[in-house]
């Protein structure tokens, strides 16, 4: 399956969870879409084509997909929801269920290699750096 496609539904999911579009979610999908080299067009496309289908259909397809792709796409992709939705500085309780409901619920995925994922695209590094001794 396509995990760019896969991710772009997913984002689409997750910005609409709380009804509110705001501009750091937005930002976070260009640099998504950088990191991830999917291209403006092929994302705005996608993004368009997404708002002529319910929700629950474009969850359907999403999930199905999701759970096609490798254990370390699958934990990408909740690491960039996870990114998403705390982009406006906290996470949404609608946001927080939703990507609960991917990671636990339907993939069982380990939240520390989701946190790990989620500092990697923030550029935090893992592991504390140390200061030089002076």
């Amino acid at each position: 399956m396509n995990f760019k496609s896969t991710l772009i539904k997913l984002y689409y999911l997750l910005v609409h969870a709380d009804g509110v579009v705001n501009e750091r979610e937005v930002a976070i999908a260009k640099k998504m879409n950088k990191e991830e080299g999917i291209a403006e067009s092929d994302f705005a496309v996608a993004i368009a084509s997404l708002k002529n289908q319910s929700v629950a259909s474009i969850y359907s397809s999403a999930l199905e997909e999701l759970k096609k792709l490798d254990h370390n796409q699958q934990v990408r992709i909740v690491g960039w929801l996870c990114v998403t939705a705390n982009a406006d500085g906290f996470m949404d309780k609608n946001e927080w269920k939703f990507i609960y409901k991917i990671y636990h619920t339907e993939l069982a995925l380990n939240l520390d290699e989701v946190m790990k994922v989620q500092k990697e695209l923030l550029g935090i590094p893992s592991k504390p750096m140390l200061s030089p001794v002076l």
